[in-house]
């Protein structure tokens, strides 16, 4: 029976998590209950990064790290001013959970184990005296004169002076919030794998590209491209450079039904005009030698050997044999050529979802809503997302930290 809380945090993930931590450590005589629906709490942690969790990203300058937002990276700027990385990392270091940083930039617990971050938001939270409660969905949220009403599937109905909704992307969150006047941007897939079905990506799954660009084929001129490494899947293509796409591209995809072109430059260093001339000094000094068992680039073989089959009449050519022809045909392959994504496919079990509560009606100092006094919001459930390497986490973290500390008694002085 939990009938009355000062404060309340409805979703027991990250965002929430976080929220109601800094806002107990700031205003420790506070009464705070976190109320989850699901058996555990935090369980896109548990799951995040292989099980390892992705906590943050090696970026520690406001205005560089919010160019990882496709969308609320204007809105995060100032956010970010008060709360980036680098206060992430003290924060957990503090708590006795050290991060490493790996090559491109992902941070995360020396332990590769997610349950290390859990068992410390867990634990800080208990110390605290905040009331965790599991299995106790919400049902309905209504304002009273006096703060809130909140009625929970069991028929008990909660007092509240001030809530936090940080229900990430569940439907009923963005229910109550547009109950209590708030636009909602209509929720779509961001971070997913491109399906595309194609003899020349068929027989080529595991294979890598460490470098290469990808560009959507839009109408009037228009282009959405991105950069960086590729996995050819069972299935079509995966890898940062896709993930980084589908998040950018996420409502042009999305309104295209997933049906779109999709332009692959398997040698982005390099441009058209040198691609040609060096195949074209291959004819001329390996004459010899079979197109499909030689070449001047650094790419996989069996991705060369792949294009080479696709461009060639025949794909057991010398170099000698190899026509102006299919010299121009396989520059394209190599530099533009163009493939048809066919639908999306998911991102292991890491969903991300772009849309959300508008920004717009959000107060980006607090995280208070600008239409309902005393209701804040955190996490996914605004319409913010990052690209995948620890941005999504960085963004519950920050938005989590400010409304707690504005929920708290002295949080409006920033104490």
């Amino acid at each position: 029976m939990i009938k009355k809380s000062q404060i309340v945090v409805i979703g027991g993930g990250a965002a929430g998590f976080f929220g109601a931590i800094n806002c107990a450590s700031v205003y420790p005589h506070v009464t705070l209950s976190i109320l989850e629906a699901g058996k555990q709490p935090l369980t896109k942690v548990k799951i995040s990064g292989g099980g390892r969790c992705n906590v943050t990203h090696h970026c520690f300058n406001p205005s560089e790290l919010v160019n990882n937002y496709p969308r609320g990276g204007r809105e995060l700027r100032g956010a970010f001013s008060r709360f980036q990385p680098q206060d992430t990392i003290n924060w957990f270091e503090k708590r006795g959970v050290k991060l490493k940083t790996e090559s491109d930039g992902r941070m995360f617990p020396i332990t590769d184990n997610s349950q290390t971050v859990i068992d410390c938001l867990t634990d800080t939270a208990t110390q605290l005296g905040i009331k965790i409660y599991t299995q106790t969905p919400v049902k309905d949220i209504n304002k009273s004169e006096l703060g809130f009403n909140i009625t929970l599937k069991s028929g008990e109905i909660i007092k509240a002076e001030k809530i936090l909704i940080a229900t990430g992307s569940n439907p009923n969150g963005y229910q109550w919030a547009k109950k209590l006047g708030h636009t909602i941007q209509t929720p779509i897939p961001s971070l997913f794998t491109f399906k595309i079905k194609d003899p020349r990506l068929a027989d080529l799954a595991g294979i890598t590209c460490d470098d290469v660009q990808l560009k959507l084929s839009l109408k009037k001129g228009k282009k959405l491209e991105q950069n960086g490494a590729l996995l050819v899947t069972h299935w079509g293509i995966s890898g940062p450079a896709t993930l980084k796409l589908s998040a950018w591209g996420a409502r042009i995809l999305h309104d295209n039904k997933y049906n779109i072109p999709l332009i692959i430059n398997w040698l982005p260093q390099r441009d058209y005009e040198s691609v040609k001339e060096e195949l074209i000094n291959c004819k001329n000094t390996v004459a010899k030698q079979k197109v499909i068992n030689y070449h001047g680039f650094d790419l996989p073989k069996r991705l060369w050997q792949s294009l080479v089959t696709y461009s060639l009449t025949n794909r057991d050519k010398t170099w000698a044999e190899i026509t102006k022809k299919e010299i121009d045909k396989l520059t394209e392959e190599l530099i533009r050529g163009v493939y048809q994504i066919q639908g999306k496919g998911v991102f292991k079990d890491e969903f991300v979802t772009c849309g959300g509560v508008s920004l717009k009606e959000i107060d980006f100092k607090t995280m208070m809503s600008k239409k309902c006094p005393d209701l804040y919001f955190a996490g996914e459930i605004l319409d913010v997302d990052g690209v995948t390497g620890g941005f999504n986490f960085q963004n519950a973290w920050t938005t989590g930290w400010l409304a707690g500390l504005a929920m708290s008694a002295n949080g409006e002085r920033g104490i």
